[in-house]
């Protein structure tokens, strides 16, 4: 009886104080410039949460923010509103290359600074940035003597999604880094996800996830909680913590892309406005550029990286790439496998790589010499295999021979699997690192430091994630952090059709893909790419890069000469850009205009199934005729029973028109508009 008694009293006394518990407070709110957003920070019992609503609609229910610290207690409770302040801004800014010419950056912002009321009276800032478009907020730790070493075991940053909603996503913290191919489920089915993670609700709304400015901390991954309520989860380190920094400092921006259509969230500049401005000063040393390149063959299994009879980067073969390249308009020649250390197991294994010694078969100097001669630079490559320390202690020497032999870009490469990035700091002791760690963080930042120094932009692949860093530093031009075109030659499965429509409005939400498209042949190591060839002409338009790779074998571009010709004519930096149409993983249509002409090309993509699309020209010129050079499938393609059926035509077309895409099962469309008058 006795204890029936307590049992009823606790019951009773914990009812009251739910009872009587005070209600959540907004403590401040801020609004997007149009006042289509609407973002509230509230204190729960000293808990800080925000929350964010579309036109009066809730998004993003209260969901909570603070940090698991190393040693001491967690920064979540026992806060108080100390000061708040907002401001607007307004601002176009010019990209020295890129989707655009110029970007407008426009925003309200909201700095709250919330301080403990008991024990240590840690102050923590919040800085919200609301945009119509989106919103990105971070943390900011003050300079205060109790909070110095600021060691984060985690972050508590909640996103706890309101509309039932469909999500593309691919796992997080998995053996592959992010080469996996996309998952289609309900939001409530996620695991844990990489960003950008790209949601649709019921109603139509589209949310994409992600960060921007990720410097000197580790990358965020979207672990799901329970329902569609989902945890930042950052990068593991070896050391145990996942970021350790000195305050003053400031966090990578949360980032949420909000849109009434997929095309609306590929057209936002919401990542790239929240980095800083360009730290390099004059860029025009880097030229957006198309290459070739010894790489496709060996995917085939035609030729080796290794030495040996296969051995593909020999000077004379080299010279077969520079002669194409130099005959067809062709910028650059990439060469993989040109120097010494890729003989034995290389795979996360990368010791042995020597990034200025050249194979005996391969001479460096006289092929960087005939290049220029021929009006063609060499594009520099070195991969680590995962020994990054190996590589650091190399890089200022590496770097110093690429820039006295002209060769101003660089593909790096990472090849090893998550988690296994080898770190040797001189102690005896081989930690292992992740590739989106913070650790990886300032690797790859000093690499794109030390080349800004000699003018050399870089193309990493296995890389950290893209979060429009590109703005501070333009020449970190391009980079993979996704499936390439490579699993088309040998993946199992290989990239299905619908996988480049699932990168439109998932990756490449983070920037441009060095996805090395042009497979003219079809052809992979004993399987087909599954794709017509009118949709590999299409990729260079849709999948954006400044430097884009013609990659299939020169003699299979001889062959598919009538195609080909897209190829060499197509631009790679532009004034403009416009999404016509586009559901994620289904199709997509996107025109861009030349920044160095008058000429507009178009591309249209579609999955696996056939599509007619109807796309209105009034991107063009008012009152002028233009040539459409149309490059298309044929009217009984299909990639599995007939993937070749191509047709090139031309016709004139005004803005007034209208066009009728028909994309074949698997299929796309390319087409150049060329200005009458100017031909």
């Amino acid at each position: 009886m006795k204890k029936i008694f307590v049992g009823l009293v606790v019951c009773g006394l914990m009812g009251w104080i739910s009872a009587h518990a005070e209600p959540p407070q907004v403590v401040a709110m801020v609004d997007s410039p149009d006042k289509v957003l609407h973002v509230e920070l509230s204190l729960d019992e000293g808990r800080i949460s925000y929350a964010v609503s579309r036109f009066g609609v809730p998004v993003i229910a209260s969901s909570r923010l603070g940090f698991l610290l190393r040693n001491t207690e967690k920064l979540e409770r026992n806060f108080a509103l100390a000061t708040q302040a907002t401001r607007s801004v307004d601002e176009t800014w010019e990209q020295p290359w890129g989707e655009t010419r110029t970007v407008r950056n426009h925003y309200t912002e909201l700095t709250a600074r919330f301080t403990e009321q008991v024990k240590l009276k840690r102050s923590l800032d919040l800085v919200f940035r609301v945009y119509d478009d989106g919103v990105g907020f971070r943390y900011a730790f003050p300079d205060q003597p109790q909070l110095k070493d600021v060691v984060i075991d985690d972050e508590l940053t909640e996103f706890a999604v309101v509309p039932k909603a469909t999500a593309w996503w691919i796992p997080g913290g998995e053996w592959n880094r992010y080469e996996y191919l996309y998952n289609r489920t309900p939001l409530d089915q996620v695991g844990q996800a990489h960003t950008p993670m790209t949601i649709r609700t019921g109603d139509g709304l589209h949310i994409a996830f992600h960060e921007a400015a990720l410097v000197d901390y580790a990358g965020m991954w979207l672990r799901r909680v329970e329902g569609q309520r989902f945890r930042a989860q950052l990068a593991p380190a070896s050391e145990g913590w996942k970021v350790r920094r000195q305050a003053p400092f400031a966090t990578p921006w949360r980032t949420l892309v909000i849109a009434d259509s997929a095309a609306g969230l590929y057209e936002s500049n919401l990542e790239l406005n929240l980095n800083e401005p360009n730290r390099l000063g004059d860029v025009s040393w880097f030229k957006p550029a198309k290459y070739v390149g010894v790489w496709w063959e060996m995917h085939l299994n035609k030729s080796s990286w290794a030495t040996g009879p296969t051995h593909g980067a020999t000077t004379a073969n080299t010279k077969r790439y520079i002669d194409f390249a130099a005959n067809n308009g062709f910028r650059g020649v990439l060469v993989e496998g040109w120097n010494t250390g890729w003989d034995g197991q290389w795979f996360g294994n990368g010791n042995d790589f020597d990034f200025t010694t050249p194979t005996a078969d391969f001479d460096l100097e006289g092929l960087a010499a005939y290049a220029k001669k021929k009006g063609v630079h060499l594009i520099g490559h070195h991969e680590t295999g995962g020994a990054v320390n190996h590589y650091e202690k190399q890089l200022d020497a590496a770097l110093d021979l690429y820039a006295r032999l002209g060769i101003d870009v660089v593909k790096s490469g990472y090849v090893a699997d998550a988690g296994q990035i080898e770190r040797n700091d001189g102690d005896g002791v081989v930690r292992r690192e992740w590739h989106d760690g913070q650790w990886m963080a300032r690797h790859h930042l000093r690499v794109v430091e030390e080349a800004a120094k000699r003018h050399i932009a870089i193309n990493p692949h296995e890389p950290i994630k893209d979060t429009g860093l590109r703005r501070t530093y333009p020449n970190w031009v391009s980079r993979e952090g996704a499936r390439g075109m490579e699993y088309a030659a040998w993946g199992n499965p290989p990239n299905p059709p619908e996988h480049e429509v699932n990168l439109v409005f998932t990756r490449m939400l983070a920037g441009p893909m060095d996805f090395t498209p042009g497979i003219l042949s079809l052809e992979g190591r004993g399987q087909a790419v599954q794709t017509t060839i009118a949709k590999q002409l299409a990729l260079y338009v849709v999948l954006y890069s400044p430097i884009q790779m013609a990659a299939d074998l020169p003699e299979n571009y001889i062959k598919h000469a009538d195609a080909f010709q897209f190829i060499k004519d197509v631009a790679v930096d532009w004034s403009e850009t416009h999404v016509l149409n586009g559901e994620v993983g289904d199709y997509v249509t996107i025109v861009r205009k030349d920044r160095n002409s008058e000429d507009w090309f178009l591309g249209s993509l579609t999955d696996g199934n056939g599509r007619v699309l109807s796309v209105p020209l009034s991107f063009l010129d008012p009152g002028r005729i233009y040539i459409a050079e149309i490059y298309r499938d044929g009217d009984d393609a299909n990639w599995q029973s007939n993937p070749f059926a191509f047709t090139a035509e031309k016709r004139e077309v005004t803005s007034t028109d209208t066009l009728t895409l028909r994309l074949a099962a698997g299929g796309g469309q390319a087409i150049r508009f060329n200005p009458k008058d100017k031909q």
